[in-house]
């Protein structure tokens, strides 16, 4: 080959490689518009708090860091929930969870049990690995066994059930669901089971693209969450971390998650759609793009679009770092939103 035909070539390859550049940008930029535009919906009147939202709330309410003056302190924002997710430990690689992160509950239960009887308090384990589940199990067997016997135990301690904050869990990981099934031969038929899940996929297959950029799940598809939500009470979707550059595409992929909920999760089980009331990054990564106002805001919409459902709300991450202005945002923009 001559040197012209191999400049000629290259610049071919040159030509094709920028014009598919290009068009992954148009699409990007095409999606993005579509995506942002969602926000400009409009809210019903009727699209507001129906009394069933929830919160997550820190460990040191049960572990014996906080007193009856303190929990007085939560008692006005208490009462706006129905629902409450009290952090009482992480769950180890091998399944375990140490009783230590909860032994100072009995305090915080028999005050909420005196003053706020309706809400139901559940127990939060948490766990984060690093990378996907895809080949091998999230947790092994033996460690299943163990999680379902420290939910008992959780329960046991006087908790209304428990609340499961797991990822990344890969999509048609079926260490999951097993482990939900235990949990339920665990806990009982009376003890409720939420789960936080991963966020939707905006569109199907957008899950397999991503996962191979991020080398691990960041989204679930509709089939797989239908598949957990049918073991359990209730499904609650986070409403931070959602990597959104922008306001805009925040509130327009909260008014696509709040919809795809509603469309997926059977009559029956709760859907929850998080908040961001954060600012420390211990609660996780702090984007500008996301906010109370935005999520409130961006669920009325996704509501309006969707139609009524019966045991639907938000939930605030996290209330022990919700300041007044996080707070004002939601009680303005989904409590008691103007008419």
């Amino acid at each position: 080959m001559t040197l012209n035909n191999r400049e000629t070539t290259v610049r071919w390859l040159l030509q094709r490689i920028l014009a598919g550049l290009a068009a992954v940008l148009v699409v990007a930029i095409g999606a993005g518009t579509l995506l942002a535009m969602q926000f400009s919906g409009e809210e019903a009147p009727w699209a507001a708090s129906s009394g069933e939202d929830s919160a997550w709330l820190g460990n040191v309410w049960v572990s014996g860091g906080r007193g009856p003056a303190e929990f007085a302190e939560l008692s006005p924002r208490l009462s706006m929930l129905s629902e409450v997710y009290v952090h009482v430990g992480e769950i180890g690689p091998d399944g375990t969870v140490d009783p230590g992160g909860y032994a100072g509950a009995e305090a915080f239960l028999d005050w909420m049990g005196q003053e706020l009887p309706e809400v139901r308090v559940l127990g939060w384990l948490s766990h984060t690995a690093e990378g996907s589940s895809l080949t091998r199990d999230r947790f092994p067997e033996d460690a299943r066994a163990r999680i379902a016997e420290g939910s008992a135990d959780v329960v046991a301690a006087g908790f209304d059930g428990v609340h499961y904050a797991i990822t990344p869990v890969t999509v048609n990981d079926p260490s999951f669901p097993d482990l939900l099934e235990r949990a339920r031969e665990a806990v009982g038929d009376e003890a409720f089971i939420s789960v936080d899940v991963q966020q939707l996929e905006l569109i199907p297959g957008m899950r397999l693209p991503v996962f191979f950029a991020a080398r691990g799940e960041r989204y679930w598809s509709k089939g797989y969450l239908i598949r957990v939500a049918e073991l359990v009470d209730g499904i609650v979707i986070r409403g931070h971390g959602t990597g959104m550059p922008t306001q805009s595409l925040y509130g327009g992929f909260m008014v696509r998650q709040t919809v795809l909920a509603l469309e997926t999760v059977p009559e029956g089980v709760t859907v929850h759609i998080g908040a961001p009331s954060f600012d420390h990054e211990g609660w996780g990564p702090v984007s500008g793009a996301e906010s109370v106002a935005g999520a409130a805001r961006a669920v009325r919409i996704g509501l309006t679009e969707h139609g009524e459902r019966e045991g639907f709300g938000m939930a605030l991450y996290v209330l022990d770092d919700t300041d007044p202005d996080d707070w004002a945002e939601f009680e303005t923009g989904w409590l008691n939103p103007p008419s």
